[in-house]
């Protein structure tokens, strides 16, 4: 390997296996303890019944609406990263990708209650986590709030805490609800020297690959209990291959074209842009570790210093072999199809081309990404005091960086299927679409022994996304214990947080000619999934290697300054100020509180666009023409106020009621993306500006004007403790959406130098995101009960029913336009059941998530259809020291389906196998 990070990814996997090393060499005497009925006994408690018990536990003595899961051995987490367990809670939701890059085999984002992610707060330990996105469009095109799960492990995590419902005390930010991962403290642990291990492997059925996943704990806590150092490790890698058929959009065909004029029947009818045969692999590498340090000189102060640090290389490769319909057809000026294609609501979906000699049908993008990489670390220092008997103050500071890198992409593009002919046919979600290039040789790239035309060489570089957060608060308990009254808490809090893309490029090429092509090649996989679909197979690539050899200098230019491409360009800076009170009430049958969160906003938003290069500050040395950074700064007052009350109907009874207001700011794309303009021609005098005359000129971008999102939110619950593990349970829930992130025009001005303005103010009508109205309603439903001391099952059920309420923009042919949220699944449900006993455990569990919209992707509405997946673990406890694990995830190897507007428009299928993981853990 020749890569960036190699040197740290190969410190911490020598750390970790150094740990693992030393554990193993523990003297037998050590670790084949007896197993006594006293020893199991302990075992027993920590195991699945008494994680599930102290996950009831705390939700039934919370004042809020709250979901805990809990891990208190290393690895107890039933899942590979933290996503994974919170999928199993009523209300939650995952998806497997950051935006709209398709699926994978791994839980990345979660949201609650029919929303998307960004309207999600993910805490560590009360703060929040700066981190980065490998995939390259998630960094600079998709940049959104939430956390990639990718970069949290399960080896750290004491417990997440899941709040529903939102009181005072909370930081704000997540509109649905906030999660926060605890992390183990060293004060915790029960004996004054423990170190436990991990060493195992993943299988991976698809690529046929097997990898090592390591992990190792040590911790010590002096004999007086008061001062404890914790270290943990982890080293996971992790070979990918997903096989796809891809619709990358769909266009329409215009009005007036030659085709609309000559086929009355196909105006303003969508066609496929693109559809490919997409063959993706990838090595994940996870490597990082916590380390915790806690002091506490005397019983009424405790000083916690901790750090985390999390490095995803995500080393890539993407095939596609595409039919570039969009190239031919161009929306209705170049080609019509034969007769005999066939419409289905308004989408050609069938369709055949006669070969017209000179024409393109073809392109064939492969496009490796060695280095593509993503962080997440912080360091925070709590620090508790209890002043007196009465008054307590929790103050925290700490600083948290992360990055998503992409140094260089090495690409090829070439133009199979030269005056080939084409065609193509639309099978819903049925199967995949059928396609091909007429009689074009697919299996290598030079058929007939003349080469594949040169097409172009594209690709982002030098992308380094750096997002970076720092924090300071100071939280107070003031106990009165007046009566009902039982005390006051109060506090106030600052936050700093950038997200900035500051360098990127462009690349293109420097020579075009054949004869620079690798002269040797590969071919997909035999049993690469067709989906059902009549499509190429046996496709020719060449490896990473070769195409980093093909885009050398000579060949690629990939000059900084020259190639220095605006829309990669980004920053958004917020100072972010809050201060709270609230009220705790409690009574012999109920707890109640009651306050109040005032929060004030500083952003200061750039984006970039082309200028004249006379422009004020231009930046003129691009080739793509001079740009400029465009900042507006806005500042935002919110009072967010809360209610929860708790009522203990009956011993078994609990009923609970709250209310709030609660708020999230913007994605940073939806501010600051980059910005396409067009100049309109100025009107005469005594005209006025119109949409369709003179005046107002015409443009795509980001909104730097977008108001945060807020929303009222109302929860109701019942929950019955019928019997011991046991709970049923129903939560209905509402958010009234304001400033909901929607999709529109809205004319902006915008200084503008060219002939014909020079400086002034000139209205533009942009495709931009907008402040919209939205709601969500639905009801959570939970049961789980333990049959027998070793049977149980766990099951949730959640209906959400999400709609924009306004602004809704209709389709070009003036139908009602698409009003879906974000993320709404309206039927989400997970079951599980487990046994367990003195040496065996074993679990298997399901979990479906019904259709949601994705977003938009290449303006083409993007949605995932309906997914479940089946998963199950198997434990066997040798001793007090060691246990072997097995978990298979994905066991029925799902397909993942996504379509556009409806399912006559389908966008992507994908398969990524299933996955079986092996470990053997010790603890000491």
């Amino acid at each position: 390997m020749n890569r960036t990070g190699d040197l740290y990814m190969n410190r911490i996997a020598f750390a970790v296996k150094s740990a693992l090393g030393l554990a193993m060499l523990v003297p037998p005497s050590l670790t084949l303890a007896d197993t006594a009925s006293d020893a199991i006994d302990e075992i027993v408690v920590t195991g699945i019944r008494k994680s599930l018990d102290v996950s009831l536990d705390v939700k039934r003595n919370s004042t809020e609406l709250t979901e805990v899961v809990t891990a208190e051995d290393i690895g107890k987490m039933p899942d590979k990263n933290v996503a994974d367990s919170l999928a199993r809670l009523p209300g939650i939701t995952t998806s497997a990708a950051g935006a709209n890059e398709g699926g994978f085999d791994e839980n990345d984002r979660v949201s609650m209650r029919g929303t998307n992610p960004s309207l999600t707060q993910t805490l560590v330990n009360g703060h929040g986590v700066a981190a980065g996105d490998w995939f390259v469009l998630d960094q600079v095109q998709t940049v959104g709030r939430s956390v990639s799960y990718t970069l949290l492990p399960s080896e750290i995590v004491s417990k997440v805490v899941v709040e529903k419902s939102s009181s005072a005390s909370l930081v704000e930010g997540g509109v649905a609800g906030s999660v926060d991962i605890i992390t183990r403290k060293p004060l915790d642990f029960s004996k004054p020297f423990t170190l436990e291990a991990s060493a195992g492997a993943v299988y991976s059925d698809l690529p046929s690959k097997t990898d090592g996943q390591y992990s190792a704990l040590g911790n010590f806590k002096n004999d007086a209990g008061n001062f404890g150092v914790m270290v943990q490790l982890f080293s996971e890698t992790r070979d990918l291959r997903r096989d796809g058929v891809e619709i990358l959009g769909y266009d329409t065909i215009a009005k007036l074209s030659p085709i609309a004029i000559a086929h009355p029947d196909l105006s303003q009818v969508q066609y496929p842009t693109e559809i490919g045969a997409a063959f993706f692999t990838q090595r994940r590498e996870r490597n990082g570790g916590l380390a915790d340090v806690e002091f506490k000189p005397t019983d009424d102060l405790t000083v916690d210093l901790s750090a985390f640090s999390s490095r995803l290389i995500a080393s890539n490769y993407n095939r596609n072999y595409l039919l570039w319909s969009t190239h031919f057809v161009n929306s209705g000026q170049g080609q019509a199809p034969d007769p005999g294609y066939v419409v289905q609501e308004n989408t050609l979906t069938k369709a055949n081309f006669t070969a017209v000699p000179g024409t393109f049908y073809g392109v064939y993008d492969q496009i490796s990404r060695p280095d593509e990489t993503a962080t997440a670390n912080f360091v925070n220092l709590d620090t508790n005091w209890n002043a007196s008997s009465a008054l307590s103050f929790l103050g925290q500071v700490g600083y948290s960086w992360g990055d998503g890198k992409t140094p260089n992409q090495d690409v090829s593009e070439t133009q199979p299927g030269l005056g080939s002919g084409a065609g193509y046919q639309l099978n819903g979600l049925g199967s995949a679409p059928n396609f091909n290039l007429g009689n074009t040789n697919n299996t290598t790239p030079r058929p007939g022994g003349v080469p594949v035309s040169f097409g172009w060489i594209f690709g982002a570089g030098d992308i380094d996304v750096k997002d970076t957060e720092k924090w300071a608060k100071i939280d107070s308990d003031y106990k009165i214990d007046n009566g009902a009254w039982k005390d006051l808490k109060f506090g106030v809090r600052y936050e700093g947080h950038d997200r900035t893309s500051p360098t990127g490029f462009a690349q293109g090429p420097l020579n075009t000619s054949p004869s620079a092509y690798p002269t040797t090649f590969s071919n997909y996989p035999s049993n690469f999934n067709t989906f059902g679909g009549n499509i190429p197979t046996g496709i020719w690539y060449w490896t990473p290697a070769q195409l980093a050899a093909y885009d050398s200098p000579a060949n690629v230019n990939r000059n900084p300054i020259t190639r220095e491409y605006y829309q990669y360009l980004f920053a958004v800076h917020e100072k972010d100020t809050a201060a709270f009170v609230q009220a705790d009430f409690k009574g012999d049958n109920w707890a109640a509180n009651a306050g109040v969160r005032f929060v004030h906003t500083q952003e200061d938003a750039i984006s970039y666009t082309q200028v004249a290069a006379n422009t004020p500050g231009a930046i003129t040395t691009s080739a793509f023409g001079p740009f400029a950074g465009l900042e507006r700064e806005h500042n935002y007052n919110d009072v967010l106020p809360s209610a929860n009350l708790k009522l203990d109907l009956a011993p078994d009874l609990v009923a609970r009621f709250a209310a709030s207001e609660t708020m999230t700011r913007a994605d940073y794309s939806a501010l600051a993306g980059f910005t396409n303009l067009t100049p309109p021609t100025p009107c005469p005098p005594g005209v006025a500006p119109s949409l369709t005359g003179c005046g107002i000129g015409s443009g795509t971008g980001g909104n730097p004007d977008l108001k945060p999102i807020r929303s009222t939110n109302l929860d109701a619950g019942l929950e019955w403790y019928f019997a011991k593990h046991s709970l049923l349970s129903a939560t209905a829930f509402y958010m009234d959406l304001r400033n909901y992130i929607g999709y529109g025009s809205e004319i902006k001005n915008y200084v503008t130098f060219n002939s014909q303005f020079n400086g002034q103010q000139v209205p533009y009508n942009l495709s931009v995101p907008i402040n919209a109205k939205g709601r969500v309603d639905g009801i959570e439903f939970a049961y789980q009960q333990a049959f027998t001391e070793n049977f149980g099952f766990v099951g949730n059920y959640t209906y959400a029913d999400g709609k924009q309420t306004s602004d809704v923009q209709p389709t070009l042919t003036g139908a009602p336009g698409d009003d879906r949220l974000v993320g709404t699944s309206k039927n989400t449900y997970n079951v599980s059941g487990y046994f367990e006993n003195k040496m065996f455990n074993a679990r298997i569990g399901y979990t479906y998530r019904s259709a949601f919209y994705s977003g938009l992707d290449r303006s083409t509405a993007f949605t995932q259809d309906s997914i479940g997946t089946l998963s199950a673990s198997l434990g066997y406890t040798m001793n007090d020291h060691f246990q072997i694990t097995f978990d298979a995830m994905n066991l029925n190897n799902p397909t993942l389906k996504y379509y556009a507007l409806n399912q006559d428009q389908p966008r992507a299928f994908y398969k990524n196998g299933s996955q079986y993981y092996l470990n053997f853990r010790f603890k000491l």
